[in-house]
Parts: C-alpha cells; sequence; structure tokens
C-alpha cells in the first residue's frame, strides 16, 4: 500500500477494525536515541491503577486489550508496536494514549517519527500523523484511541513532554519508581489537549470479562531500562527488582543485507538460504549438581514447576517480533547454579555475520535488561548469549556475546559445553 497522507495535528477519523496494531516508527542513523512505544488506558482523564500503564516493563494489560509487541528493524528504520483489541477494552476506559518516549536523547534527534493505526487483520493503513515540530522533548503522545458514540476513533495529539517518560506517566496519574534519578526540573505544563466528550454507555459486542478485584496498593511502576554493552556487561536481577515470578527470555533478529568483507572472500560463506532457523538453547547446573540441556533438538523443552525450571516456549521460524522465547522461573532461582543461554544456526545462515539480534531479559516484577549481539566477523554458527550465576544471594546476569566457531565434526551444543566447562556427554540429536 502506498503512503497515505500524514493527519493535521488536532484531526481524528473513525477506526471501523475491531483489532488494530500502532506501529511507532522512526529513521535509525548514528547517534539518534533508542525510542520506545507505550499505552496508557484513561478512565476520566487518568489511569484507575499503575496496571492501566502499558510498556516495555509492564508489556500486557491485565484485560488483554492492549499488549506492547516490541521493536523490529527494517532497512533504515526502527518500529516499536503496541496491539489494540478494541473490542476487549472494559466498558470504563475512554482513551487509550499512544505515547513515545526516548532513551538518551531527545525527539530532535529523533528523523523520521510517525505513528499509524493499521487494521490487524488486513495490514491496511487506517490513520498515519508524522510528527515533524519536535525539539528539546522527551516523551510524546502522538495520538489516542477514543470512544465517540458506541465507536471508536483515532486523533493526531503531537504533545511532547520535556520531563521524559517519567513526566508524562505521572501527568496522567502513574506512579513512578526511579531511586537512580533525581527529580526532575519542571517543565511548563503540556497545554491541554481536548477530551472526548463521554461517550453514550455502549453494550460490549464481545463478552465483557468479569470484573477485576480490587488491586491492592502495588508497588510504584519502574521505568528503567538496563542495557548491557562491553563495558558494563553484568546486573544484579535483586537491584533490578527481578527477583520472583516468570523471566522471559527473548531474541530477536533481522537479516542484514549480503554481508560485505571477509564473507565475500570466503566466497559467499555468509549465503543466505531458504528460511532462517534459529535456535534459542540453555545449558543448566543446578544447585543439586544436575546439568543438561534446554533445546528444540530431541524436544528438551524443559519445564517451569519441576528442575530445571526453564522452560522453551516452543520453536518459531520466522524471527522478527516475537523471535524465540525462553522463560525462566525465578521462584526457583535458588535451585540454579548456573545457566548459558545460546543461540545455535540450525538452518538458513552459515554464519551469524547477516543478523542483527537484540537479547532482552523481562523478569515479571523489574526492569528488562536488553543487549545486542555487536557484529559477528567469524564464520560462527553459535553464540553464548548471556551467563546467568547464582552468587548465593542474587542471580547476576552477564552479556557474554561470544561467537563460537564449532572444530569440524564438533556440534555447537559441545561447543558452548567446551567453551564453558559444563563436561557433559553428548549424542546426536534431531528435532
Amino acid at each position: 500500500m502506498g503512503a497515505s497522507m500524514s493527519m493535521l495535528k488536532g484531526a481524528n477519523t473513525p477506526v471501523p477494525a475491531r483489532q488494530v496494531r500502532v506501529e511507532l516508527g522512526w529513521r535509525t542513523d548514528p547517534g539518534v536515541p533508542d525510542v520506545d512505544a507505550s499505552a496508557l488506558l484513561l478512565a476520566s482523564g487518568k489511569v484507575r491503577s499503575d496496571a492501566d500503564f502499558v510498556f516495555y516493563n509492564q508489556p500486557a494489560h491485565a484485560s488483554g486489550a492492549v499488549r506492547h509487541e516490541g521493536k523490529r528493524t527494517a532497512a533504515g528504520g526502527v518500529t516499536d508496536e503496541v496491539s489494540v483489541d478494541l473490542a476487549r477494552v472494559e466498558p470504563a476506559i475512554e482513551r487509550i494514549v499512544l505515547a513515545a518516549s526516548a532513551d538518551g536523547g531527545s525527539f530532535g534527534q529523533v528523523p523520521g517519527l510517525y505513528v499509524r493505526v493499521l487494521d490487524a487483520a488486513s495490514g491496511a493503513e487506517i490513520a498515519r500523523y508524522e510528527s515533524e515540530d519536535a525539539t528539546v522533548e522527551t516523551a510524546f503522545v502522538l495520538g489516542e484511541l477514543y470512544r465517540r458514540q458506541g465507536a471508536w476513533k483515532f486523533r493526531a495529539v503531537g504533545q511532547g513532554y520535556s520531563t521524559g517518560l517519567e513526566g508524562l506517566a505521572t501527568d496522567f496519574g502513574i506512579t513512578v519508581d526511579e531511586p537512580q534519578q533525581s527529580a526532575p526540573v519542571p517543565a511548563a505544563p503540556p497545554a491541554p489537549v481536548a477530551a472526548p466528550a463521554p461517550a453514550a454507555p455502549v453494550t460490549p459486542a464481545a463478552p465483557s470479562l468479569p470484573p477485576r478485584p480490587a488491586a491492592a496498593p502495588s508497588a510504584p511502576v519502574r521505568l528503567t531500562k538496563v542495557t548491557l554493552t562491553k563495558d558494563t556487561p553484568s546486573v544484579s536481577l535483586s537491584k533490578q527488582g527481578g527477583t520472583s515470578g516468570a523471566m522471559r527470555v527473548n531474541l530477536s533478529w533481522q537479516v542484514r543485507k549480503q554481508f560485505q568483507g571477509w564473507g565475500a572472500k570466503l566466497g559467499r560463506a555468509v549465503a543466505m538460504h531458504g528460511d532462517l532457523d534459529l535456535d534459542l538453547c540453555a545449558l543448566y547446573e543446578l544447585t543439586d549438581g544436575r546439568k543438561g540441556v534446554v533445546q528444540a533438538l530431541g524436544n528438551a523443552f524443559g519445564a517451569l514447576q519441576q528442575p530445571p525450571y526453564i522452560h522453551l516456549d516452543g520453536d518459531d521460524r520466522t524471527g522478527g517480533t516475537s523471535g524465540e522465547n525462553l522463560t525462566i522461573n525465578l521462584d526457583h532461582k535458588d535451585r540454579l547454579r548456573r545457566v548459558v543461554i545460546f543461540v545455535t544456526i540450525y538452518e538458513g545462515a552459515r554464519s551469524f555475520a547477516d543478523l542483527d539480534a537484540t537479547v532482552t531479559l523481562q523478569p515479571q516484577n523489574g526492569a528488562a535488561i536488553d543487549f545486542s549481539l555487536g557484529e559477528c566477523t567469524v564464520p560462527s554458527t553459535v553464540c553464548a548469549l548471556a551467563l546467568i550465576t547464582n552468587t548465593g544471594s542474587d542471580l547476576v546476569v552477564q552479556r557474554e556475546a561470544r561467537f563460537l566457531v564449532p572444530e569440524r565434526g564438533v556440534s555447537p551444543q559441545r561447543t558452548v559445553d567446551y567453551a564453558y566447562g559444563w563436561g557433559m556427554n553428548w549424542t546426536p540429536g534431531r528435532k
């Protein structure tokens, strides 16, 4: 579909689809800050509780109506996506504010920022708004979905905040816990956005969910996100609040244009063929001395409620947003001595040189931890992503990003075993 006209600030348009994807996009160049999408579900202009804020550290609303789906990179641009099932939005919610926050810079440094609303079923673009006048803002309300006479509409808002995601969230009634930061200098109050008139009561078409029990006062929302680098490669999970519940480990990737350089010299050693299949795996050692591997090969998917307390969520051959997911049960972290999370190329490429890959560890309670794998310069088919070590009082996550080259006749799994001194016996497996 060709590019449609960008809406003017303040304009609105009907949203006929029942399910939509809201895509935030921008161009990436060196020095462009990272941008994150978020959504706030509002009743009478405020959230009812911190649970009505959907963002990278709280990716799904309890009603199932709004989900933060995450980022994907395409040629020269990045998108971050929120999915909204309008049929499941609770009747009390009048507006869903669609916001963006810049991590490590301002929106004046982000070229080509836009938001668009797509029909989730057909992919057709319903609405598009391009932000062109940003300067020092570090957070933006780009648009909002709102009810009008029983139907949904989208309004282009374009309202900036110089106090970041924290200022925006606080403005809508979120309690924010940012112990590492001093209080921001208050900016000039944002210009008021005309709120839509209260909608006439509507009969929900979908069966409504039972009312949620009144939420106990929850801990304030954490906005911190930890990015591990070569200079700061490790982080304590307890310092990030990630001490219980499930921790999801996600690997997402996309294929770069044909890698030039050493690959060409090796006779297109990085040539792509067919579907790319990466497998996320984990070597584990429990405190009772048992060792093993969680992987799709041999259907060794693991288990969450019994040893090894690690589960692989199946095998996805598409990459992109969903990627490969593995879950670790932090309620049993005392039973884990160490875990190496690694990825192998099962088919579709001869090396990681053609891939841009990102690893995200998302504890249920605590800040997200993410890092990129960086550039691969060796003909590697297996990469150690992260090492999780039990220190006795805490779990420490260390970015490894080690591209390993198996010796002839040695499997990728055994190569990781050798590199980390695991000492297991390996037999060939298939999936």
